[in-house]
């Protein structure tokens, strides 16, 4: 099997099991746009990847306290996850690839209002993942 379809069918593998999955209750502390930004992220698949409410696994990143870290790039540079990369992260994540991480997440198909309600997530969870 070519890398390319291995990636896509192992992403889709796990948006699938992920569905199948009981929803995890909006954590705490958000306001009523971030916790739709965690619905939204949780209803697309995001944590089948990124782990249990974002806080990381073995195909993605960590999504909690990624908003202002700086983030390592597959070629060498870093960038600090500031609101433009994580829009940019969202609508097209091939522009910046994060180093250590050889799955391709998919482009999902979300709304600019989604994009929006997930990096008031993205910034209200801050701290340690």
């Amino acid at each position: 099997m070519h890398r390319p379809l291995l990636a896509v069918t192992v992403a889709f593998v796990a948006v699938v099991a992920a569905c199948a999955e009981e929803p995890a209750p909006v954590p705490s502390g958000l306001s009523a746009a971030g916790g739709a930004g965690f619905s939204i992220a949780q209803a697309n698949g995001c944590f089948a990847c990124h782990g249990d409410g974002g806080t990381g696994g073995a195909a993605g990143p960590a999504l909690v306290g990624l908003a202002g870290s700086t983030v390592e790039l597959t070629d060498g540079t870093t960038t600090v996850a500031d609101t433009e990369y994580l829009r940019r992260s969202l609508s097209d994540p091939a522009a910046q690839k994060v180093a250590g991480y050889v799955i391709a997440m998919p482009a999902p198909a979300l709304d600019a209002a989604e994009v929006d309600a997930i990096v008031t997530w993205l910034e209200e969870a801050g701290g340690e993942p």
